[in-house]
């Protein structure tokens, strides 16, 4: 494809009327479709990345665009327009490109900006009653902060900084790579601009020093595991009086000896007696709050039945109301009989008829059907 034969709207296309934040969108994702590296070994990407890096050279001076909308590519051809760039461009702005795809280090602007301070990470287990009730507490943790003796700013007192001779201050230097003009970080003031004349001696020219310090979190009421806490400003310092990051705090609750927790709904397994899942009864279940709920247990319940007791479960976060506690009965056979007990059960026996217990008898039933017994 040769940048002389299409159109260069339609070739990056896009609109004639289109702005200059339009056709760079358009360039930018047509070259990453189309950059060598993606594409190794293939001639036909080469040449669309070229032509449509030519377009783009045009379209985003706006002298050039007013003479190219005028004349069309004529006005690039015997030095007409001023376009002597139309066919050797210098991809002035290929740093765009190459910061999509390879990164930052590779973007534009003249000097580095500060980089913010790193977020942290802390992990906090709490009990299944401190998540119920919500719980305020403190926690310690090492964190990078400015350092006072500079006032973040990494050099000594008394001494400043200035301007890189490498770089002239702009953070960047730029090396040429066959067609390509690229910029780098500059290796002498790593990117930032600036030379420190001589650097803080408690800090070592960081502008920032590792310390421990107590943080008051609140977990409120209603919070899972995974829940996250975020403190605003309390992560690690920016190098230099970068403002600092943030502190994340993952909430993990500990295992609980008889709830089982999913969302705002608890849930817990209760054995009754089988006199109790034979003639009906009931339970009662303390919960988190320390109210009681008693349970109504119908007479024949099965091992298995789940009883639903509604708004005796877990906050709901930051809103309204509780979830729902969850009983699942577990009919237990009795290990120790008396002699008397025994009788009676002996006595029950002989008066079975087999209607008692239907999914029993159904199921024999089945089985002979079965096996045509």
């Amino acid at each position: 494809m040769s940048a002389t034969d299409i159109d260069y709207y339609e070739m990056l296309g896009v609109e004639r009327s289109a702005d200059g934040a339009t056709i760079k969108s358009a360039y930018r994702k047509l070259a990453m479709q189309y950059h060598p590296d993606r594409n190794p070994g293939d001639a036909e990407c080469e040449a669309k990345f070229k032509a449509i890096g030519q377009a783009y050279e045009c379209l985003k001076d706006p002298q050039k665009r007013a003479a190219y909308d005028r004349f069309g590519h004529a006005a690039f051809q015997q030095g007409m327009g001023g376009g002597g760039h139309a066919h050797g461009q210098d991809f002035g702005d290929i740093g765009d490109i190459f910061e999509t795809i390879f990164g930052s280090a590779f973007g534009g602007g003249s000097r580095q900006q500060a980089r913010r301070g790193a977020d942290m990470r802390y992990d906090m287990e709490i009990s299944l009653e401190d998540a119920f009730h919500g719980k305020s507490t403190e926690i310690e943790v090492e964190v990078s902060q400015t350092c006072e003796t500079c006032d973040g700013l990494g050099a000594a007192p008394g001494t400043g900084v200035r301007a890189c001779n490498l770089c002239g201050g702009h953070g960047k230097v730029r090396a040429k790579q066959g067609f390509f003009v690229v910029e780098r970080p500059c290796p002498n003031c790593h990117g930032r601009g600036e030379v420190i004349e001589k650097p803080c001696s408690d800090c070592r020219g960081e502008g920032r020093i590792d310390v421990a310090q107590s943080l008051a979190v609140d977990i409120p009421p209603g919070v899972d595991t995974g829940t996250r806490i975020r403190l605003s400003g309390k992560g690690e310092a920016g190098p230099r009086g970068a403002p600092p990051g943030d502190l994340y705090i993952f909430v993990h609750i500990r295992r609980h000896d008889v709830f089982e927790r999913e969302g705002t709904t608890l849930a817990t397994r209760v054995p009754i007696s089988f006199t109790t899942a034979a003639l009906g009864g009931s339970v009662d279940i303390p919960d988190m709050s320390g109210e009681t709920n008693t349970i109504d247990i119908p007479a024949g319940i099965q091992s298995g039945r789940q009883l639903r007791k509604r708004g005796a479960g877990m906050p709901i976060l930051q809103g309204r109301g509780r979830g729902d506690l969850v009983v699942e009965i577990q009919v237990e056979t009795p290990t120790k009989l008396t002699k008397q007990q025994r009788e009676i059960l002996c006595q029950f026996r002989e008066t079975e008829t087999g209607d008692e217990c239907p999914q029993s008898r159904g199921f024999f039933d089945k089985l002979k059907g079965a096996f045509g017994a």
